[in-house]
């Protein structure tokens, strides 16, 4: 196998000691695939191999490698040799992954404190998607909500869920959820519940502590929708440099966004497959499991066209959107939609209040109601379960509204 970052077969051929010589080659296929540089993936590879010799050193058997045992190496390695680089841990739980998908290494038992999180928060994640049916994009916004209770209360210590009071609720609430916007805190509210419903199930509390989590006032078409002005959705566009990769990505992403008025996570979760390009039509996978087939817009049809054949890299998931850094997987979560949409409008010197992705969409709304759509029909393409949710854009018509306002009594005509 040829390695572009090592030039002499010799220094490709010292990599190949210990148990995991017979691995190399496969790990080495695995970081090209993820996109890792030349320089990054010698230093990758580099620290498996020591990890190899190492082994060899305190014959250990292969089976027996875990993440005590690469912890183990990793002090010692920085003890000794005073090399401390982040990215060794990380590398070497990319290759005990690999090992493990491959069946070369058995998975792991959850012993550690830290794995005992983790795997309350796979539990968790199951219970959402088989048991409670939500979609991917729901538990990544629950799973969040979640972590960061458990760890404020319990941080790096021992998950004592039996001695969770309505006190640490109330405190996690007022420290963390207040400083949201109401919508956001909304949500982080419903997951608490859900979590709290779903520790109760399994016998983990004796208490169903979702009754202890206060309800966040946020009466119905209280707020107006925040958008942007006619114009400025172009001025955000032009702020792409579609020249190169990113620009390309986040052009078409925007896009989106502004054309169909995609949430951030369904952004993030369209898929390769999603795309039909012979019928025109988008297959967008909503809220409550919900497909919703959109036509594509000739612009963002050419702008995904021209961001698949030349600008998305090539990898391995199916997801339409990659990150342009290693590894190359899909977006976490619709943070990053978020940050890219907070970017633009940087760039393009706008400073609205509301600076997430959700601002495309309340402006798309606001837009197709100065030109004439009825609600109904923006309730249609923005795929509203209950009409009340479109009604809130009624109080940005004021040609409409004018017409229905009464005169101020005693005012002179």
């Amino acid at each position: 196998m040829n390695i572009p970052c090592f030039s002499k077969p010799a220094a490709w051929q010292r990599l190949h000691v210990g148990p995991l010589s017979p691995f190399i080659d496969s790990f080495a296929q695995h970081l090209s695939e993820q996109g890792y540089a030349d320089a990054t993936s010698c230093d990758k590879l580099r620290i498996v191999a020591k990890l190899s010799q190492w082994l060899e050193r305190q014959h250990c058997c292969l089976n027996a490698l875990n993440e005590q045992q690469v912890a183990t190496f990793i002090n010692e390695l920085h003890e000794h040799q005073r090399r401390a680089f982040r990215g060794d841990a990380t590398t070497l739980r990319e290759l005990l992954e690999q090992l493990r998908n491959t069946g070369v290494i058995p998975a792991p038992i959850p012993a550690s404190k830290h794995s005992a999180l983790n795997q309350l928060e796979e539990d968790y994640s199951r219970y959402l998607t088989h048991e409670r049916g939500l979609t991917a994009a729901s538990v990544d916004n629950y799973l969040p909500i979640a972590h960061r209770f458990l760890t404020s209360r319990f941080g790096d210590g021992r998950l004592a869920l039996e001695q969770l009071t309505a006190r640490d609720v109330t405190r996690f609430v007022l420290e963390y959820i207040r400083t949201l916007s109401p919508k956001r805190a909304q949500l982080g509210v419903s997951a608490l519940r859900s979590f709290f419903r779903f520790l109760c199930q399994r016998g983990e509390v004796g208490t169903n502590l979702a009754g202890a989590v206060p309800a966040v006032a946020n009466w119905r078409l209280s707020q107006l929708p925040k958008f942007l002005e006619p114009g400025q959705v172009e001025q955000l566009l032009q702020s792409c440099n579609q020249t190169c990769l990113v620009g390309q990505r986040d052009y078409t992403i925007l896009l989106l966004l502004a054309r169909l008025g995609l949430r951030a996570g369904e952004v993030v979760h369209l898929s390769l497959d999603d795309i039909d390009w012979n019928a025109g039509l988008l297959n967008i996978r909503g809220k409550g499991s919900r497909v919703d087939r959109l036509p594509l817009p000739v612009d963002v049809g050419e702008a995904l066209a021209a961001y698949l054949r030349d600008g998305r890299p090539c990898c391995a998931t199916r997801r339409v959107f990659v990150r342009m850094r290693a590894p190359r997987e899909g977006f976490a979560s619709s943070v990053a939609i978020d940050s890219i949409v907070r970017r633009a409008l940087q760039r393009a010197g706008l400073e609205p209040s509301c600076k997430g992705a959700h601002l495309l969409r309340h402006t798309l709304a606001t837009e197709m109601l100065r030109n004439g759509a009825s609600l109904p029909e923006i309730s249609q393409l923005l795929r509203h379960r209950l009409r009340q949710t479109t009604e809130i854009y009624a109080k940005v018509d004021q040609s409409t509204l004018g017409a229905l306002a009464q005169p101020w009594p005693g005012e002179i005509s």
